[in-house]
């Protein structure tokens, strides 16, 4: 297993310490404790899904959570009336908690489950106020918000 020294990064980066905090955390994650097993892929430029595989629970035994940048899915069989007994066992039904953590700006957008997998979807909509915004040099802004076009010079301007 590879380390990382992340430490002249802090030399250079403001701010980011979630984000090295994150990069030991990940070093130290057992494959084991990935229970249960999901895949996480880029649908397209802001969009991306979380499928995870949890056969044999429905529904209302799986339970989503979005707080802040953080998406937690747990899930919980419901109690059997009588239980079964098992020669072999190899689906297994235990409780489990699995935490993702989300970039700024991402968001749940829908969840389904079909066929024993779980989808989640995911959508970065990053505000108006937040996006890239393009400012004219020797222009004036506009008092009522952003205004991301190009300047235009009027003959009027160009006199003056």
């Amino acid at each position: 297993m590879r380390t990382y020294d992340v430490s002249p990064l802090f030399r250079s980066s403001i701010g980011f310490d979630r984000l090295f905090e994150l990069l030991n955390q990940a070093d130290r994650v057992e494959p084991s404790t990935a229970w249960p097993p999901y895949n996480i892929e880029k649908v397209a430029e802001d969009q991306y899904r979380i499928t995870m595989a949890v056969a044999g629970f429905t529904p209302d035994e799986i339970e989503l959570t979005q707080q802040d940048t953080t998406l937690l899915v747990s899930g919980q069989k419901a109690a059997q009336e009588g239980e079964k007994h098992y020669l072999y066992r190899g689906i297994a039904a235990r409780t489990f908690r699995q935490t993702f953590n989300l970039a700024e700006h991402v968001k749940v957008v829908g969840a389904s489950l079909e066929n024993g997998l779980l989808t989640v979807a995911l959508k970065r909509e990053v505000p108006e106020a937040l996006k890239p915004r393009r400012i004219a040099i020797g222009g004036t802004t506009a008092a009522s918000g952003q205004d991301n076009a190009p300047a235009q010079i009027t003959r009027e301007a160009k006199a003056a």
